[in-house]
């Protein structure tokens, strides 16, 4: 790793979660400006490493900053609580969002990006729970993030206990089968405390969701399925914050449905289903990074 991108990869601002004391457009302003500054972070780690999965992590940055920012019951001084929330990246190819996300909000050291894929970094091409402590599971493989976090949920209901759990999906992801039973079996349960997130930007690697093996129609699935559906704006914090932090139905797990853009907000990446897995070269890095400092 070259001096330039070890300065480059520090610069990121460490955010205080802001609480549900302040105004809804100071949350929103707040969280828009970690998530605006996440990508730009997000951005770097990408292109610097030469790897990542840069597409799935820009549609994803504004769900995590939401839930790390303002909704999650954790901070960096009690990853092992007990009684913390729990938050499960399934789609575990976009961990450089997960990272930048954590290092944005102080569970992370900052400096430490720098050493995004590099070799024995604990900053691996996926989540690993052995060697970044707010990671709460191992994934990578797609569909077993959300039978995990069915577990997490069903712990806390023996142990009689309000903490919630939270697992991030991606709409390909929806495919494998594990998913399906994992859902039946949060209904059977009655895990009113889990709360599925679908990042719905209907592309997977090489295709549209839709061509490979479609969902739809999926808020009537999930129903089906014995869950409490919603549909939001999947860049829209307001929205995004008022659906995750509200609370439970009872009885049903949640099943939030959050509409997005893979590749967001940069104009050549947006819904362009090339950046699944792909590196910007310089041109296309610095115009990415002058979109961002426009927003």
């Amino acid at each position: 790793m070259t001096d330039l991108a070890v300065h480059e990869h520090v610069g990121l601002p460490v955010f205080e979660r802001i609480g549900p004391h302040a105004s809804r457009a100071e949350q929103v302003a707040h969280l828009s400006e970690a998530a605006r500054q996440i990508r730009v972070q997000d951005l770097k780690l990408v292109y610097h490493a030469g790897a990542g999965h840069i597409g799935g992590d820009f549609s994803a940055i504004d769900i995590l900053a939401t839930l790390y920012g303002a909704v999650l019951n954790i901070s960096p001084d009690r990853v092992n609580d007990p009684e913390r929330d729990r938050f499960i990246l399934s789609k575990g190819h976009v961990a450089g969002a997960l990272y930048t996300t954590l290092a944005a909000f102080g569970f992370l050291p900052v400096a430490e990006l720098a050493t995004f894929l590099q070799p024995l970094s604990a900053l691996n091409g996926h989540p690993n729970r052995t060697k970044v402590a707010a990671v709460e599971a191992n994934t990578g493989p797609l569909g077993h993030g959300l039978p995990v976090a069915v577990g997490h949920a069903l712990s806390a209901k023996l142990d009689g206990s309000p903490r919630r759990t939270y697992v991030l999906t991606g709409d390909g992801e929806l495919q494998e089968g594990s998913n399906w039973e994992a859902m039946m079996a949060a209904a059977q349960h009655r895990l009113d405390r889990l709360t599925v997130i679908v990042d719905r930007n209907r592309l997977q690697q090489g295709a549209t969701v839709k061509d490979t093996n479609d969902l739809d129609p999926l808020p009537g699935k999930a129903a089906a399925f014995g869950f409490a559906v919603a549909e939001v704006n999947g860049h829209d914090h307001g929205e995004l914050l008022d659906v995750l932090s509200a609370a439970p139905s009872p009885g049903k797990p949640a099943f939030v449905i959050a509409h997005t853009h893979k590749g967001h907000p940069i104009s050549f990446m947006s819904d362009n289903v090339a950046w699944h897995h792909k590196v910007p070269d310089e041109a296309e890095y610095h115009q990415a990074l002058t979109e961002l400092e426009k927003r």
